[in-house]
């Protein structure tokens, strides 16, 4: 028990970093007692002499003249399974068809509105019931056909009709009518007002009338033509995207020859990538120490950044056993939350409270229903719903097992500790939460369907372009309402959360809609993370900070390389 003792202690007060490094060799070598405890001492001090050998970065970011040519090469961690702008929701995703579309308004990395395919911000109607657009002139889609009012019109008409099942269509829920009184004019008219409308219409890439009009949107998935400063020249969906430099872009062709986008699923490999200087930047976060790690290094800038995206098990509220909330609120007291945040992600990142995050200042209500760590509370909830542990210490009801399966993302290195980590905090109290993998394609068809009981991600349940707004994902017939939630009064409070456009009372309905869904737990909570956004000093031209990481690539058309 006295060697046992001295283990215990010694993991309690070690890092993060070095626990899992420990507990990785342990395994490996299958040793015990004193050996046991010799290689925890030489992992201990291998990590400590690693941290005092990093290098604070440098500071500055020496611009210089822009050259043109060369390709930047980022990595993401799934396959890009589309490269329509309606799928353009999972970060890999956007990182490619935001260098081929372009929309009237586009939110930059501080969470500023710019106009882009428009000439100005939109001029809006006294009683907030229509906008209206200039467009840019000069403006060519990669075929050379020249960009009208008409291909804005057909765009947003095509996410309005129902037949299209958009997976953005309630976006354009408040949207009327769409009127081209010539070619360089638009005029939005809304049913009421909707105080998203910039972040979620006017955000909207653009997608040509005469082309997109012609091959559907299935073709369009794997063929797409934008004014975007890069044209698609290969896609393959689980292994690259390469773009390359549009002459004809109406803000001049980019420095860059080309963008190439790596699927690179295991995170350590996306840093190896990194370090050897076969990838400029990897636009998901690797595993949390490798970031801090090459953070520390000053052959990296790096931008870190707070995320609007929740890390979250979604649970399908329509399956026999997670439907219960009382059961999903036991799950969320089963798990230390805490423990995930230390030792898998050493720290950096934010507890969640609720679906919006502590960034979005304006809207975060903290006064929520908690669900702090608590195994007897979950007991208690789990007893109350009335399962009951077996023999084998798993609950039953009624004869059936309390068990599910939650599959998470293929070679997902950042999220696959967590879910283990999970589950057995989660066979403590008697549930069995069996692990599986799949593409993120199919966990997100199969989640939208219903198919699936649980999955790990992170997503977005309001915060998008900096906006409250969760109709997508929280309302009863959102297309990326994951977990099949449905309460009425949600629904309403998002209605009416868009209809008001004063301020103060705006920020009230979403504090009301983050107090009801904390106690409904529609699916596991667990964190927001930081992000680092990390990039070899040879790309130039980045933006000097950030508080959205997702938009910094967005500008690769003003990137350059420069070796020196």
């Amino acid at each position: 028990m006295g060697r046992s003792f001295d283990i215990e202690e010694m993991l309690r007060t070690a890092s993060p970093a070095t626990r899992r490094e420990f507990l990785k060799r342990a395994a490996v070598t299958g040793l015990s007692g004193p050996a046991l405890l010799s290689l925890l001492a030489a992992t201990t001090r291998q990590a400590d002499a690693a941290g005092a050998g990093r290098i604070a970065p440098a500071l500055a970011r020496a611009q210089g003249e822009p050259k043109r040519g060369g390709t930047m090469v980022v990595t993401g961690h799934q396959e890009v399974a589309s490269l329509s702008p309606d799928d353009a929701g999972p970060t890999v995703h956007f990182v490619v068809v935001t260098q081929i579309h372009n929309a009237l308004v586009e939110q930059d990395e501080n969470f500023v509105f710019q106009p882009v395919l428009a000439e100005a911000l939109p001029e809006a109607a006294a009683d907030g019931l229509s906008y209206t657009f200039k467009l840019r002139q000069g403006v060519t889609f990669h075929d050379g056909e020249p960009f009208t009012s008409e291909d804005v019109k057909y765009t947003y008409e095509w996410y309005m009709d129902p037949a299209n099942a958009a997976v953005n269509a309630n976006n354009f829920a408040a949207v009327a009518t769409v009127e081209a009184p010539d070619d360089s004019t638009v005029v939005v008219r809304l049913k009421e007002p909707n105080a998203a409308f910039l972040a979620q219409v006017a955000t909207t890439f653009i997608v040509p009338a005469h082309y997109h009009g012609r091959i559907g949107e299935d073709a369009y998935k794997s063929q797409p033509i934008g004014t975007g400063p890069f044209k698609l020249k290969e896609w393959r969906a689980a292994e690259y995207t390469l773009v390359e430099a549009y002459d004809g872009h109406f803000r001049g062709r980019p420095h860059l020859d080309a963008f190439r986008l790596n699927v690179v699923p295991e995170a350590s490999v996306r840093a190896i990538a990194l370090e050897t200087g076969d990838s400029d930047s990897s636009v998901w976060p690797l595993v949390t120490e490798d970031s801090l790690r090459l953070a520390d290094d000053p052959a990296f800038v790096t931008l870190r950044t707070s995320s609007l995206a929740i890390n979250h098990f979604p649970l399908n509220n329509e399956h026999p056993i997670l439907g219960d909330k009382r059961v999903r609120q036991a799950m969320m007291h089963a798990i230390d939350r805490q423990t995930l945040v230390d030792d898998i992600f050493s720290g950096a990142a934010t507890l969640a409270t609720a679906n919006l995050s502590p960034a979005l200042e304006r809207f975060y209500n903290p006064e929520v229903p908690t669900y702090p760590f608590d195994p007897a509370r979950a007991e208690a909830l789990l007893d109350e719903a009335g399962w009951i542990r077996a023999g084998d210490g798993i609950r039953e009801k009624e004869g059936q097992k309390f068990s599910f399966v939650c599959t998470t993302i293929t070679g997902d290195q950042a999220r696959r500790p967590e879910a283990e980590v999970a589950q057995q905090f989660l066979r403590d109290v008697g549930i069995d939460m069996q692990l599986a993998e799949a593409p993120v394609a199919t966990i997100l068809e199969k989640m939208r369907s219903g198919e699936m009981a649980a999955s790990l991600f992170n997503w977005t349940y309001g915060g998008d372009a900096g906006d409250p707004d969760a109709s997508v994902t929280l309302r009863s017939d959102g297309a990326n309402n994951f977990s099949h939630y449905k309460n009425p009064r949600v629904d309403e409070l998002l209605d009416q959360g868009l209809r008001e456009l004063d301020p103060e009372k705006r920020a009230a309905i979403y504090k009301e809609v983050q107090a009801i869904f904390a106690e409904d737990v529609p699916f596991l909570y667990m964190m927001f993370w930081d992000l680092f956004n990390l990039f070899r000093t040879r790309i130039k031209g980045l933006p000097s900070s950030a508080l959205s990481a997702d938009p910094v690539y967005a500008k690769a058309y003003q990137f350059w390389i420069d070796e020196g």
